[in-house]
Protein backbone atom coordinates (compact mmCIF):
# COMPACT_ATOMS: atom_id res chain seq x y z
CA UNK A 1 0.00 0.00 0.00
CA UNK A 2 2.79 2.24 0.72
CA UNK A 3 4.01 1.94 -3.17
CA UNK A 4 0.64 3.19 -4.47
CA UNK A 5 0.34 5.63 -2.03
CA UNK A 6 4.23 6.96 -3.03
CA UNK A 7 3.01 6.71 -6.95
CA UNK A 8 0.03 8.77 -6.07
CA UNK A 9 2.44 11.32 -4.81
CA UNK A 10 4.63 11.27 -7.54
CA UNK A 11 2.50 10.61 -10.41
CA UNK A 12 1.37 14.84 -10.82
CA UNK A 13 5.01 15.59 -10.28
CA UNK A 14 6.33 13.29 -13.06
CA UNK A 15 3.59 14.43 -15.01
CA UNK A 16 4.47 18.54 -14.18
CA UNK A 17 8.22 18.02 -15.45
CA UNK A 18 7.23 15.87 -18.49
CA UNK A 19 4.31 18.23 -19.82
CA UNK A 20 7.03 21.23 -21.18
CA UNK A 21 7.88 17.81 -23.55
CA UNK A 22 4.40 16.52 -24.24
CA UNK A 23 3.15 19.69 -25.37
CA UNK A 24 5.39 21.29 -27.00
CA UNK A 25 3.62 23.67 -30.43
CA UNK A 26 4.18 22.32 -34.12
CA UNK A 27 7.13 24.46 -35.76
CA UNK A 28 5.57 26.66 -38.50
CA UNK A 29 9.05 26.29 -40.11
CA UNK A 30 9.21 23.98 -42.85
CA UNK A 31 12.05 22.32 -43.72
CA UNK A 32 12.43 22.59 -47.42
CA UNK A 33 16.19 21.77 -48.27
CA UNK A 34 15.09 18.52 -49.32
CA UNK A 35 14.22 20.05 -52.54
CA UNK A 36 18.00 22.07 -53.14
CA UNK A 37 18.73 19.14 -55.71
CA UNK A 38 16.00 20.48 -57.74
CA UNK A 39 18.00 23.94 -58.57
CA UNK A 40 20.49 21.90 -61.24
CA UNK A 41 17.93 21.16 -62.82
CA UNK A 42 15.74 24.29 -62.89
CA UNK A 43 16.69 27.09 -65.51
CA UNK A 44 15.40 29.30 -62.65
CA UNK A 45 15.42 29.17 -58.81
CA UNK A 46 14.64 31.29 -55.98
CA UNK A 47 15.67 30.89 -52.82
CA UNK A 48 14.15 33.19 -49.75
CA UNK A 49 15.56 32.88 -46.40
CA UNK A 50 14.74 35.99 -44.62
CA UNK A 51 14.86 34.89 -40.95
CA UNK A 52 13.80 37.08 -38.04
CA UNK A 53 17.02 39.07 -37.32
CA UNK A 54 16.66 39.87 -41.53
CA UNK A 55 12.77 40.94 -41.38
CA UNK A 56 14.09 43.61 -38.14
CA UNK A 57 16.17 44.60 -40.24
CA UNK A 58 13.55 44.58 -43.69
CA UNK A 59 11.12 46.69 -41.39
CA UNK A 60 13.07 49.59 -41.25
CA UNK A 61 13.51 49.78 -45.29
CA UNK A 62 9.43 50.66 -45.22
CA UNK A 63 8.73 54.37 -44.54
CA UNK A 64 6.31 55.13 -41.95
CA UNK A 65 5.30 58.48 -43.70
CA UNK A 66 3.45 56.11 -46.79
CA UNK A 67 0.67 54.60 -45.81
CA UNK A 68 0.98 51.25 -47.45
CA UNK A 69 4.43 50.97 -46.67
CA UNK A 70 3.37 51.45 -42.95
CA UNK A 71 0.79 48.34 -43.16
CA UNK A 72 3.25 46.12 -44.52
CA UNK A 73 5.92 46.94 -41.43
CA UNK A 74 3.50 46.80 -39.08
CA UNK A 75 2.82 42.89 -41.05
CA UNK A 76 6.19 41.81 -41.07
CA UNK A 77 7.04 43.34 -38.03
CA UNK A 78 5.53 40.48 -36.25
CA UNK A 79 6.54 37.66 -38.38
CA UNK A 80 9.77 35.26 -37.48
CA UNK A 81 10.46 34.49 -40.98
CA UNK A 82 9.69 34.18 -44.61
CA UNK A 83 10.99 31.45 -46.76
CA UNK A 84 10.57 30.82 -50.28
CA UNK A 85 11.58 27.39 -52.62
CA UNK A 86 10.48 27.59 -56.21
CA UNK A 87 12.01 26.01 -59.60
CA UNK A 88 10.96 26.43 -63.07
CA UNK A 89 11.53 23.94 -65.29
CA UNK A 90 12.06 24.02 -69.17
CA UNK A 91 10.37 20.54 -69.74
CA UNK A 92 8.20 18.58 -67.63
CA UNK A 93 8.81 16.16 -65.42
CA UNK A 94 11.78 17.34 -63.75
CA UNK A 95 10.60 16.95 -59.92
CA UNK A 96 8.84 13.74 -58.22
CA UNK A 97 5.44 12.89 -56.20
CA UNK A 98 8.04 11.87 -54.03
CA UNK A 99 9.59 15.66 -53.92
CA UNK A 100 6.42 17.29 -53.39
CA UNK A 101 5.50 14.83 -50.62
CA UNK A 102 8.56 16.13 -48.83
CA UNK A 103 6.70 18.95 -48.10
CA UNK A 104 3.12 17.79 -47.67
CA UNK A 105 4.26 14.97 -44.92
CA UNK A 106 5.38 18.14 -42.95
CA UNK A 107 2.28 20.05 -43.19
CA UNK A 108 0.05 16.62 -42.28
CA UNK A 109 1.56 17.12 -38.94
CA UNK A 110 -1.05 18.35 -36.05
CA UNK A 111 -2.01 22.14 -36.18
CA UNK A 112 -1.40 22.36 -39.91
CA UNK A 113 -4.63 22.90 -41.60
CA UNK A 114 -5.50 22.83 -45.89
CA UNK A 115 -7.59 25.84 -46.35
CA UNK A 116 -7.27 26.19 -49.80
CA UNK A 117 -7.07 23.12 -52.93
CA UNK A 118 -7.14 23.63 -56.15
CA UNK A 119 -6.52 21.06 -58.49
CA UNK A 120 -6.04 21.82 -62.46
CA UNK A 121 -5.09 19.30 -65.10
CA UNK A 122 -4.22 22.73 -66.99
CA UNK A 123 -3.14 24.66 -64.31
CA UNK A 124 -1.57 22.41 -62.09
CA UNK A 125 -2.73 22.58 -58.23
CA UNK A 126 -2.14 24.63 -55.42
CA UNK A 127 -2.33 23.82 -51.69
CA UNK A 128 -2.98 26.57 -48.95
CA UNK A 129 -2.33 25.60 -45.23
CA UNK A 130 -2.32 27.50 -41.98
CA UNK A 131 -0.89 26.48 -38.73
CA UNK A 132 -3.05 27.24 -35.33
CA UNK A 133 -1.83 27.72 -32.29
CA UNK A 134 -5.03 27.29 -30.25
CA UNK A 135 -7.21 30.29 -32.05
CA UNK A 136 -4.10 32.26 -33.50
CA UNK A 137 -2.45 31.87 -36.62
CA UNK A 138 0.65 30.75 -36.14
CA UNK A 139 1.98 30.50 -39.94
CA UNK A 140 1.06 29.64 -43.43
CA UNK A 141 2.66 27.56 -46.09
CA UNK A 142 1.38 27.70 -49.92
CA UNK A 143 2.37 25.08 -52.32
CA UNK A 144 2.27 25.34 -55.64
CA UNK A 145 2.70 22.00 -58.09
CA UNK A 146 2.66 22.54 -61.88
CA UNK A 147 4.38 21.13 -65.15
CA UNK A 148 7.15 23.10 -65.23
CA UNK A 149 7.26 24.69 -61.78
CA UNK A 150 7.36 24.04 -57.95
CA UNK A 151 7.12 27.05 -55.45
CA UNK A 152 6.97 26.69 -51.40
CA UNK A 153 6.12 29.56 -49.60
CA UNK A 154 6.56 29.55 -45.84
CA UNK A 155 5.48 32.41 -43.54
CA UNK A 156 6.52 31.92 -39.84
CA UNK A 157 5.02 33.83 -37.39
CA UNK A 158 1.25 36.09 -36.52
CA UNK A 159 -0.64 36.14 -40.27
CA UNK A 160 -3.41 38.83 -40.64
CA UNK A 161 -5.15 37.09 -43.51
CA UNK A 162 -6.29 40.55 -44.17
CA UNK A 163 -2.97 42.27 -44.37
CA UNK A 164 -1.55 39.25 -46.18
CA UNK A 165 -2.15 40.64 -49.59
CA UNK A 166 -0.17 43.57 -49.50
CA UNK A 167 2.90 41.52 -48.52
CA UNK A 168 2.63 39.54 -52.37
CA UNK A 169 5.69 40.56 -54.57
CA UNK A 170 7.63 41.84 -51.64
CA UNK A 171 10.33 39.89 -49.76
CA UNK A 172 10.09 36.85 -52.44
CA UNK A 173 6.70 36.27 -51.73
CA UNK A 174 5.43 35.80 -55.33
CA UNK A 175 1.42 36.75 -56.45
CA UNK A 176 -0.45 34.46 -54.53
CA UNK A 177 -3.86 35.76 -56.09
CA UNK A 178 -5.14 36.94 -52.59
CA UNK A 179 -8.09 39.81 -53.15
CA UNK A 180 -7.03 43.20 -51.67
CA UNK A 181 -9.86 44.43 -49.97
CA UNK A 182 -10.38 48.00 -51.19
CA UNK A 183 -11.45 50.92 -48.49
CA UNK A 184 -14.42 52.03 -47.80
CA UNK A 185 -13.24 56.04 -49.26
CA UNK A 186 -11.84 54.84 -52.23
CA UNK A 187 -14.06 54.86 -55.86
Amino acid sequence: MKALSRIKLTMPLMLLIALPFVVKAQDPRLQLSSLDHLAGKANETVDVNIDERLMKMAAKLFSDKDADEREVKKLIEGLKGVYVKSFEFDSEGQYTAADVETIRSQLRRPGWTRMVNVMSKKDGNCEVYLLFNGDQIGGLAVLVAEDKELTVVNIVGPVDLDKLAQLEGQLGVPELGIEKTKKNNEK
